[in-house]
């Protein structure tokens, strides 16, 4: 089973967040494929991934980028394209995995706006799903500083 770890993002857009905790994910040796459940905001997520800090890089590809296979990031709108052999998923925009079973998959970030409801909502649903899956599921919610505070 997977560790699923949810981020209920609050003071801090997703462009600030993702990139933070992508940097720990690629730190620490791993790769990442990040899934969004609006194929257009892939445009502005490799943006934000290229420019949330001027003082360090964080590699990552998209389709139709070439050497996907060797990319630490990928960044996709399908939940079942890991060219990277990524073991981390992060989910963000509301998108949900292929396959709650999470097969081949070690660790999971779901990561949603706290300010809206819809995606609150969605949330809630995909909190349940992995439960009922038999993963392990905690949930960390953003200080008014940025900070996560875990909270189950």
């Amino acid at each position: 089973m997977a560790e699923v770890s949810f981020y209920h993002l609050e003071a801090q857009p997703l462009e600030w967040a993702l990139p933070r905790l992508l940097t720990r994910v690629v730190d620490a040796g791993m790769r990442a494929v990040v899934v969004t459940g609006n194929a257009e905001r892939l445009p502005f997520l490799d943006t934000a991934l290229w420019t949330y800090d001027d003082q360090s890089f964080l590699p990552h590809g998209r389709a139709p980028d070439e050497f996907a296979a060797e990319e630490p990031v990928w960044l996709t709108a399908d939940p079942a394209d890991r060219p990277n052999g990524a073991r981390v998923l992060v989910l963000v925009d509301g998108a949900a995995p292929a396959d709650f079973a999470l097969q081949g998959i070690d660790r999971c970030l779901d990561m949603f706006d706290g300010r809206d409801e819809a995606a609150l909502s969605s949330a809630r649903r995909r909190w349940t799903e992995f439960r009922q899956a038999g993963h392990a599921v905690t949930y960390w919610q953003q200080s008014a500083e940025g900070r996560w505070e875990k909270k189950a």
